[in-house]
């Protein structure tokens, strides 16, 4: 149990709400959540389920409808699948927790982004195995050096984990990157674990997938939910799009852990799908929007410079202009004197350090204000930061 890591977020989330209970007023930017409810007609689609009474187990990989959507979504990606290769769970992160207990043992190293989202980390040391950090720097756009990725690689190398768009930098791995990567991966015999979760919140350029390169679906591993997207996080629904060979070891997993998805939470999840609310293209569009404003506003914050971010919704500013010690610092001077909750780039690995993320999954309002009191505290706190 002590190889296990945890989300910093929720942390600084129980220290805000402590905060809040005390009379202070506080703006919630450290957590990865849409801050829109589920478009109306994937509730209805879950409320009419239990009212016909689909309150039962389902199959360990979900029921047929729910993965035959899936695979048609997928393939719009140039990913060619079967509806058996598609494995729902309840959450995204249970695709992420039985792929590397299936591909990992003690002895072997899989590869994953820094900064990332802690819990490949974690869950890389819990399945015995060495995680071993890819850098990805700003002056590189947050993109992998693909020099320093094929020194990394040794003979004790089974799994390379990809996230794109990245959390928490929001960088989108070009094309280029995508088609170096799907080579050393063909030529190092490598699974790869591809974290495409916010896929769909992609704003300049385009996402694509290292599934759909040659010789990559069966090494590849698509993970994927409806949480980010569709708006959907506490129904708790994920998949995963599976190589063959792979289908049968992690559904018995399935049924080890959770034996299945809840039925009218699937059934929701299809209509997501298929129908695809126009509430979902508004939202996305709302995030540029806010995307935007954030950036201009930091960029105007002495000590504070801030790249735009091509998608996810989170800005990774550099604060290392303002002179303190780390970025656990100011995150937390900020909660403490501005009032405004962030995570420290460090959260996500020590490449984050000098880093803050903010999530600008809240309203524009709320969003204006935290700017204001990061630039007031700034401007209050200047001396300080000098005579350090």
């Amino acid at each position: 149990m002590a190889r296990l890591g945890t989300e910093t977020a929720f942390e600084v989330l129980a220290r805000a709400r402590a905060l809040e209970a005390k009379g202070r007023d506080i703006v919630h930017l450290e957590i990865g959540e849409p801050d829109f409810d589920t478009p109306p007609a994937i509730v209805a689609a879950g409320v009419a389920a239990l009212e016909r009474g689909e309150t039962h187990y389902t199959p360990s990989a979900g029921v047929i409808e729910l993965r035959e959507a899936i695979a048609r979504y997928v393939q719009r990606r140039g990913v060619r699948v079967d509806p058996g290769q598609v494995i729902v769970t309840p959450g995204a992160k249970p695709i992420m927790f039985y792929t590397l207990l299936a591909l990992l043992e003690k002895g072997d190293e899989a590869i994953y982004p820094d900064p990332g989202f802690p819990i490949y980390s974690s869950m890389i040391d819990f399945a015995g195995a060495r995680g071993v950090p890819l850098a990805l720097r700003e002056e590189n756009e947050f993109q992998p050096d693909l020099d320093e990725l094929r020194k990394l690689v040794s003979s004790r190398t089974k799994v390379l984990i990809l996230n794109s768009p990245n959390n928490p930098t929001g960088g989108v791995l070009s094309r280029v990157a995508i088609r170096e990567i799907a080579a050393i991966a063909r030529e190092r015999d490598l699974w790869v674990l591809a974290d495409e979760i916010y896929g769909e919140l992609v704003y300049d350029g385009e996402h694509r997938s290292i599934a759909a390169e040659d010789g990559m679906a069966e090494r590849t591993i698509l993970l994927d939910g409806f949480s980010k997207t569709f708006a959907m996080t506490g129904w708790r629904l994920g998949y995963g799009v599976f190589p063959r060979a792979l289908v049968e070891p992690v559904a018995k997993l399935v049924t080890n852990s959770v034996s299945c998805t809840a039925t009218f939470v699937q059934r929701a999840g299809t209509v997501a799908l298929t129908s695809r609310p126009p509430e979902v293209d508004r939202m996305i569009a709302e995030f540029r929007r806010r995307r935007d404003a954030v950036v201009k506003g930091l960029n105007a914050v002495p000590g504070i410079t801030c790249r735009t971010p091509q998608g996810a919704f989170y800005v990774f500013p550099n604060v290392r202009g303002l002179g303190l010690q780390s970025s656990a610092d100011v995150a937390d001077r900020l909660l403490n004197e501005a009032g405004v909750a962030t995570l420290a780039g460090t959260c996500f690995g020590a490449a984050g350090e000098g880093y803050l993320r903010l999530s600008y999954a809240n309203s524009l309002a709320n969003l204006d204000k935290a700017v204001s009191r990061i630039a007031d505290w700034s401007s209050r706190s200047a001396p300080l930061f000098t005579s350090r």
